[in-house]
């Protein structure tokens, strides 16, 4: 067999993320997390609910399995038991995250996809965050707009933020979470063949970072054949996330 790549440890730490989840509705977005969200499905989160897009319920085969009307989404949405993984065009230190645009609101030097529910999302369920392509464009001191709600903001009006929680951050160079004292963000665990050098470079803040770090743990070979050769066949993976030894190199 070879090689584990990059692109499927970033699959299992993002199937990591609904570890231990128990029956609620799973909101991947994006290719790597919808592979890692049906791999946690078919190994050890089987109760994980998960959907078309749409109002059917679907196994991870995608077939279907139950029904779900839109109030009874909403119901999940609003009462904490969903877990979304969206992406951000950019995130700071606390976990604003932003995907409406670059620069003033007012007078954008960039429109992107708007806010649409992101604010619904963090402060209603747990939302986590896939970024394949780490960089200081991304990672910065300061969101340009507030879309996902962090944690400093929460601490100004804690009762809005009743369900709110992020649980990690992955992107191409490891996986980040929230456990410090105050809520800012922390490397959790390095891909193979990164080191917490390149991640600092890569980041537009001050990261805190653990005297034992680990690496993300690698796939078992069932992981890695249901990767394989079930739920991304084609590899498609691959192109999301290149691996730096055909890429050229691990940082962007």
């Amino acid at each position: 067999m070879t090689a584990v790549t990059r692109a499927e440890y970033c699959v299992i730490a993002c199937a990591e993320a609904w570890r231990g989840a128990g029956e609620i509705l799973a909101s991947p977005m994006g290719l790597i997390p919808s592979v890692g969200a049906r791999l946690a499905r078919l190994t050890f989160a089987p109760e994980l609910l998960l959907t078309d897009g749409e109002a059917i319920l679907v196994g991870p085969d995608g077939a279907p399995e139950g029904w779900l009307p839109y109030r009874r989404h909403l119901t999940l949405v609003t009462g904490g038991r969903r877990h979304v993984m969206m992406g951000a065009s950019q995130i700071d230190r606390y976990g604003n995250q932003n995907i409406a645009c670059i620069g003033d609101w007012t007078k954008p030097r960039r429109q992107l996809l708007g806010v649409r529910g992101a604010p619904v999302n963090t402060l209603n369920n747990p939302t986590s965050y896939w970024i394949p392509r780490h960089s200081r464009r991304v990672f910065v001191e300061r969101v340009d707009m507030v879309c996902g709600v962090g944690y400093d903001r929460v601490a100004e009006h804690p009762v809005a933020g009743r369900f709110h929680r992020i649980p990690r951050v992955v992107s191409d160079l490891g996986v980040f979470d929230f456990a410090t004292p105050d809520h800012s963000m922390r490397l959790a665990s390095l891909h193979p063949g990164v080191t917490a050098a390149q991640v600092r470079e890569a980041t537009g803040f001050e990261l805190t970072v653990p005297d034992d770090l680990p690496w993300t743990r690698e796939p078992t070979p069932e992981e890695l054949r249901l990767i394989r050769e079930v739920l991304d066949p084609k590899g498609t993976r691959e192109r999301e996330v290149p691996n730096p030894a055909t890429a050229g190199e691990a940082v962007r």
